[in-house]
């Protein structure tokens, strides 16, 4: 729901830092760095180091806007598009998993049910894609992009500000949890409208 706002802000600013990026770095390269930095949020959550496990997703994030920006500069491709995705998808479901071993007892239900929900706009998000590509359906409301895909309540940016929240404030992890998993299922329902409409 943000993502459309956020894009006027975060694209030219990832794209005047991407001029810095030499040409012999691909964005290939700098998804699967910032895949792996992301990653290392996991024992940081686990271990309760949630302040650390921050600044890791952040770093993640900021990887996860260069690598477009350098992909627009050097030339947007299939395969990059694949990994930048792929890569969101573990990374954030991987730091749910985080939550849920930092304390199995108070937190692994609320994680499973947004993991749950994660799976609903996962492949209602790819769904569409794959079957937008082939009726020929583009849209660049989200800037250049690798595929086409439905908005939803939550995107990125929504998912970013969930993440932030749930660090700073860890205790309150699975009310916190079930409300966005809740928020993710009202996002794959509109989508299942808006991809009705599209696709019939």
């Amino acid at each position: 729901m943000l993502d459309r706002w956020a894009n006027t802000f975060v694209h030219p600013t990832m794209e005047d830092i991407a001029d810095y990026v030499p040409q012999n770095i691909s964005a290939n390269n700098i998804t699967l760095v910032g895949f792996g930095i992301g990653l290392i949020a996991v024992p940081l959550i686990w271990i309760k180091l949630y302040s650390a496990a921050l600044v890791v997703i952040l770093l993640n994030r900021f990887f996860d806007g260069l690598d477009g920006a350098v992909a627009r500069r050097n030339g947007i491709t299939s395969l990059g598009g694949y990994l930048d995705i792929t890569c969101d998808f573990i990374f954030y479901s991987a730091v749910i998993l985080g939550f849920a071993l930092a304390n199995p007892e108070k937190n692994s239900l609320a994680a499973t049910f947004l993991v749950f929900a994660f799976m609903g706009t996962g492949s209602s998000f790819l769904a569409f894609a794959i079957a937008a590509e082939k009726q020929g359906i583009s849209s660049k409301a989200h800037g250049q992009k690798a595929f086409y895909y439905l908005s939803g309540l939550a995107e990125g940016s929504e998912t970013i500000l969930f993440y932030i929240i749930i660090c700073l404030f860890p205790e309150h992890f699975p009310t916190l949890a079930v409300i966005f998993g809740s928020i993710c299922w009202l996002t794959v329902v509109g989508r299942f409208g808006s991809a009705y409409s599209l696709l019939r």
